[in-house]
């Protein structure tokens, strides 16, 4: 078995190790990209999909059958009809100038088939991966089903998405033997690198994102680095659960709460300054029409959600990150796939 994807090799490294002609490469890439809100649904946003033609185009030069797979939105494990890939295979198809095969599913005997009868340097997009609740739960049994559509060569390009142990991302690493970065991958971990290892400071770092778990390692790893530490996003409840403050519905992960103490703790004692939002935009329920209102951290109503930063914070956030030389940011600090948050 194979361990994670390395990031010292890429897909050059790949083509001089395995002869990629007519080999089914699995390609993990970022296509999550903001569509209308109304059929026919079109892209709006392309910069996600133009980032992963340059890999695209490699793999199709070696003359490999480039299966990509990517999520879009959050369908929460069920079929979601606004968030099918056909949209995105119609635009990758204009911006790559030739035939992108849209399948219906990402797992199964008919996409094995269909995938089977592709040409050399021919272009396949499975459906939105994250239909399956195996995707995000890194299920074994969901990842070798993925994994068996290669012909043991995955490149991960999905530098957006690589923090995740999902199956499309960690999980299938671990049945392939030859998994590499692509471009995006290696060009963002260079900067990243570079940005961590010999920061201009003052450095600020800007962490968002759903949840706690998922962001630990980065946050204790960065209080080594960082003078200003700006927390988003839904981590931010338990956050603030640990503080003593009611979060009303809000996403908390109770098993991280004594953590959230303790990271709060130790980087007083390293003196970085961890900023929270001070006000929060509360919705009614998790909805493009709920009813919102902007409150201050500590009374986030008992029957509410946060589900974005406020202006106050943004601002406070700007003043902060005004005198760093040196800034990372990872992930949103609200719900960013609705418009009103």
């Amino acid at each position: 078995m194979s361990g994670p994807v390395s990031i010292k090799k890429n897909i050059e490294d790949l083509a001089l190790e395995v002869d990629l002609k007519g080999k089914r490469v699995l390609v993990r890439v970022d296509l999550n990209a903001p569509l209308t809100k109304t059929e026919p649904y079109t892209v709006t946003d392309d910069t996600r999909l133009r980032a992963a033609i340059p890999t695209i185009n490699f793999l199709k030069g070696k003359g490999a059958k480039v299966i990509l797979i990517s999520h879009l939105g959050r369908p929460k494990a069920k079929v979601v009809e606004s968030l099918k890939m056909d949209p995105i295979a119609s635009h990758l198809q204009t911006l790559l100038g030739s035939t992108v095969l849209k399948l219906d599913d990402c797992i199964g005997s008919e996409v094995e088939a269909k995938i089977n009868e592709m040409d050399d340097g021919s272009v396949a997009l499975l459906e939105n991966v994250r239909f399956y609740a195996g995707e995000e739960k890194n299920d074994p049994e969901f990842a070798a089903k993925l994994a068996s559509l290669s012909d043991n060569c995955y490149v991960n390009d999905a530098f957006g998405t690589a923090h995740r142990a999902h199956a499309s991302t960690e999980g299938v690493t671990r049945l392939i033997k030859h998994s590499v970065g692509g471009y995006l991958m290696e060009k963002e971990l260079k900067y990243l690198k570079g940005a961590i290892d010999n920061p201009i400071k003052p450095m600020g770092c800007i962490i968002g994102g759903a949840k706690v778990s998922s962001k630990i390692t980065v946050i204790e790893a960065l209080l080594e680095k960082c003078n200003i530490i700006i927390l988003g996003g839904g981590m931010i409840f338990t956050f603030f659960k640990a503080q003593g403050y009611s979060v009303g519905k809000s996403l908390v992960e109770d098993e991280y709460v004594d953590l959230a103490n303790t990271i709060l703790k130790k980087a007083m004692e390293k003196g970085v300054n961890v900023i929270l939002p001070t006000d929060i935009v509360v919705a009614d329920k998790f909805d493009k029409d709920a009813d919102s209102k902007t409150v201050s951290n500590d009374q986030i109503p008992d029957e509410w959600m946060g589900l974005d930063i406020g202006e106050k914070s943004i601002n406070t956030f700007k003043e902060a990150l005004s005198s760093c030389k040196t800034i990372v940011w990872n992930g949103p600090m609200g719900v960013f796939e609705i418009e009103k948050f």
